[in-house]
């Protein structure tokens, strides 16, 4: 469960608070729109990869992939 400590009022529609309220079954509201934002994250991430998936041909994905563990190898803190 999340802790909050200061809280908000965001006004929306009846409609939308109905439809919201049974997806949300028994989490508070706060921990819910978490949820409903990580969710809708993954998926836009998701689409990107695969929409990137697509355009890159297997080439390309190699060279990526050459590219960042060369740089891995160069990368020093100082």
């Amino acid at each position: 469960m999340i802790e909050l400590s200061n809280y908000t009022t965001i006004s929306v529609p009846e409609e939308v608070k109905r439809t919201l309220e049974g997806a949300k079954g028994d989490r508070e509201w706060g921990e819910f729109l978490l949820d409903l934002y990580r969710e809708a994250d993954r998926a836009r991430r998701a689409g990107a990869f695969r929409k990137l998936v697509e355009v890159l041909s297997e080439e390309d994905l190699r060279a990526m992939e050459e590219s960042s563990e060369s740089f891995r190898e160069g990368f020093k803190l100082r």
